[in-house]
């Protein structure tokens, strides 16, 4: 075998051009360049999964969660989210609160009631209860759940 001229001569039982540049450089555990268990970490975010494919339908709210008892999900301390919202609850309170209507929203039926025959507590109990419904985060609909925010 020849050596081409200012060329260290190869080690035996090696392919021409090992560890040469520009003459077909192999990856030294024997697979082509870039494969193998000695891979470049790729940079990014995975492709795979993840977001619908665009243009596709959108789950309804209420349908990402595989929990039946939350559907709406958790909250951080691991109490399942009502479908009911606290800012419809706390509006409808002040607004409609001498009626019952924040408390029968929330299923509160004797609550409502008693607020439907006080008036409201003449129009303080349900300006309190609105405000509380609207600042308070451990306030629960008939089912136990935490409201929405």
């Amino acid at each position: 075998m020849t050596q081409p001229p200012n060329q260290p001569p190869q080690p035996p039982n090696q392919p021409p051009g090992y560890g040469y540049p520009n003459s077909g450089e192999q990856n030294p555990y024997g697979a082509a360049p870039g494969a193998g268990p000695y891979q470049q970490p790729q940079y990014g975010y995975p492709q795979a999964g993840g977001y619908p494919p665009p243009g596709g339908a959108v789950p309804p709210p209420g349908a990402y969660g595989a929990d039946p008892n939350a559907p709406y999900g958790y909250d951080p301390y691991g109490r399942p989210y009502s479908d009911k919202s606290k800012i419809v609850a706390g509006v409808l309170s002040i607004f409609l609160g001498y009626l019952g209507i924040g408390r029968f929203y929330l299923g509160h039926v004797g609550l409502g009631i008693a607020q439907l025959l006080t008036c409201g507590g003449l129009g303080i109990w349900s300006l309190i209860d609105g405000i509380v419904l609207l600042t308070s985060n451990n306030t629960t609909d008939s089912n136990g759940r935490i409201l929405r925010g």
